[in-house]
């Protein structure tokens, strides 16, 4: 098949995405597909002559594709990021993507938060007849507001903790329960989130994910261990138990090597197993979400679960919570891949599958 693998973008997780990306092209190629991994903002800046021959070269761009140690509190720089653009405009989708795009057989979104996650571009693909990996706009627009995925959760009866969402700093002082976390309104990979014991920490929490976005969501805090299931054309996956060596599961604890103690299948009895897996499903089902998404949970000390949020572009390194639950069920890092598209290809009914 012929692929583009789309990463980058112009938010705090652009380099976290472009890690994704290049393994997901790698991978890909192992299983002799044809693949072009693109910057969905720096664009191909070239004049295309044959996209033919990009596909069969296996294009990639270059922009440092790694992350390794030095990621620790290492966020994307979004200002420099523009900077680096030849036509210096803010245009999320660069020159010659949709052009290649449409020439593919189908899109993988490698794409981690911004517009490449909250619906913007799943639409604009949908109006330019472009197939793509992962839940369409809708899905993506619910999950990716954490204040929508709340009021969702609370209609449909799915447990999570309490919580309200503010638009400024004035109406967030109106919050008075501790401890409690704060975090921006549609973020990811825990950037601006913190965890807040009382109101002097609170107004500086505050401040520091308005940094981020317009609107913050407040929630209690819940004590207990954090755990994640995959899902995969709606089957839940083993949970994976998640427990940082110190401190938050943040940024720097998600991505730099040795900060979390990651075990799957997690050490919990079948019971609890059951619970987590059909609470993702529920949390899948309710969000609209297609293809494949990953559910984060927190499990109190009674055994009562909290659905906590939904990621439906989830990180896809080989050793990132996804793929790690794959392997458990026997999925190696290049057959879920091709499992994603197989998956995703489904959603549009006159495509046959070549898999």
């Amino acid at each position: 098949m012929r692929i583009v693998v789309l990463a980058g973008g112009l938010s705090t997780e652009r380099e976290v995405s472009i890690s994704s990306g290049t393994l997901v092209a790698e991978a890909l190629r192992s299983k002799g597909h044809e693949v072009v991994l693109l910057d969905v903002f720096m664009g191909y800046e070239e004049n295309i002559c044959d996209i033919d021959a990009l596909f069969k070269q296996n294009y990639s761009f270059t922009d440092g594709n790694s992350i390794g140690d030095d990621v620790e509190n290492t966020i994307t720089n979004i200002k420099e990021a523009k900077e680096k653009r030849l036509d210096k405009t803010s245009r999320y989708i660069g020159r010659n993507v949709i052009e290649i795009c449409a020439e593919a057989d189908i899109t993988f979104l490698a794409l981690h938060g911004g517009e490449g996650e909250n619906g913007q571009l799943q639409a604009t693909l949908d109006l330019f007849g472009i197939k793509y990996t992962g839940s369409g706009y809708l899905g993506s627009a619910l999950a990716m507001n954490k204040g929508l995925t709340k009021s969702v959760f609370m209609q449909k009866n799915i447990n999570t903790p309490s919580g309200e969402l503010y638009k400024n700093e004035k109406d967030a002082l109106a919050w008075n329960m501790f401890p409690c976390i704060v975090k921006p309104c549609s973020g990811g990979s825990s950037v601006g989130v913190s965890k807040v014991e009382n109101a002097d920490q609170y107004k500086k929490a505050v401040k520091e994910a308005l940094k981020y976005e317009d609107e913050i969501v407040v929630e209690q805090f819940v004590t207990g261990r954090e755990f994640s299931v995959g899902l995969i054309g709606g089957k839940a996956l083993p949970p994976i138990e998640i427990a940082p060596k110190s401190g938050m599961y943040d940024y720097a604890a998600k991505y730099q090597a040795g900060a979390t103690v990651e075990t799957c299948p997690a050490d919990i009895d079948e019971e609890t197993d059951k619970k987590l897996r059909d609470a993702a499903t529920e949390a899948y089902e309710a969000l609209h979400l297609e293809s494949y998404a990953r559910i984060d949970f927190l499990l109190d000390k009674g055994g009562f679960t909290y659905c906590l949020e939904a990621n439906t572009l989830p990180g896809m390194t080989p050793t990132s919570l996804l793929p790690q639950e794959a392997a458990v069920e026997g999925i190696s890092y290049p057959d879920l891949c091709e499992k994603i598209i197989e998956i995703s290809l489904a959603k549009y009914p006159e495509e046959k599958s070549d898999f």
